[in-house]
Parts: C-alpha cells; structure tokens; sequence
C-alpha cells in the first residue's frame, strides 16, 4: 500500500478509535481542516498546536465535541473509508459519518474527503459532505 495512503487510513483508523497519541503522531505541526463552516465545528484550522488548544478551551466546537456524543458505540464511528484516488500528495477517501441521538435517531450521511500527506505526516483535510443542511438539522434536534 502507498505510504501516504496507509498514512490516512491510520489516521481515519485513529479517529474510529478515538486513539489521540496515535493521531498526535500522525498529525503534521503545520496541520490543516477545513470544514464546512455551516457545521458546528467548521470554518478553517490551522495548527495542531491550536487543535490541541481548542480541544482543552472549547472543546464543544470540535469535531469531537460535536460527534463524540452521537457515537456512543463502534457502529456509528465505523467509517467504512474507501480510497478514491491518489494524486502526489492528495489522497481523496468516501467515507460515511453516523450518529445516534438522545431520543434514538439515527444520521447517515456520505463524505469525500481530500487530504494532503506531507513529510510522510497529515497535513491538510478538507471535507466535502453530502448534505450539511441535513447535519446541522440533525444536530439541532440532538441538543
């Protein structure tokens, strides 16, 4: 398997699992998200060392702290990557984000992701959701 390939999926795997040294590992300094800033926890990111702070600061606008709590058990954190292209640096993956909410609802949506591997780190995600309306709706209800 291509280096930079193996190098998203750990980090994909990593966040399945909720593994965070593995990820500090993995993770470029310079790192990079872009989300959609529609989303909770959108809008751009640079750093891991602001990632870090805003996990311990405000952690409520993360991705974490926004998915975390609507994915108590492995079968809404499993997400089924496949690797869609690689280009140079860019790895592009579809993969599905699922969650469960208080009363029982269950949220299912598709995700391209593009990422960039740089020094053999992660250094750049952006991704691309299929229905963001539909998320944040989701989420609303959730609260």
């Amino acid at each position: 398997m291509d280096d930079r390939v193996r190098v998203v999926l750990d980090v994909i795997q990593a966040v399945q699992d909720r593994d965070a040294e593995t990820l500090d590992r993995l993770y470029h300094d310079d790192l990079e998200f872009r989300e959609p800033p529609s989303l909770p926890y959108g809008g751009d990111l640079e750093g891991k060392a602001v990632l870090q702070e805003q996990l311990e600061s405000d952690p409520q606008r993360t991705w974490l702290g926004t998915w975390g709590p609507l994915q108590p058990t492995e079968a809404e954190r499993r997400f089924d990557p496949r690797v869609v292209a690689v280009n140079g640096d860019e790895v592009v993956v579809k993969y599905w984000m699922r969650g469960v909410g208080p009363d029982g609802e269950r949220f299912e949506s598709e995700v391209l992701g593009l990422y960039e591997v740089r020094d053999g780190k992660f250094a750049r995600a952006q991704m691309f959701h299929f229905d963001t309306a539909a998320m944040v709706e989701f989420f609303n209800r959730a609260r």
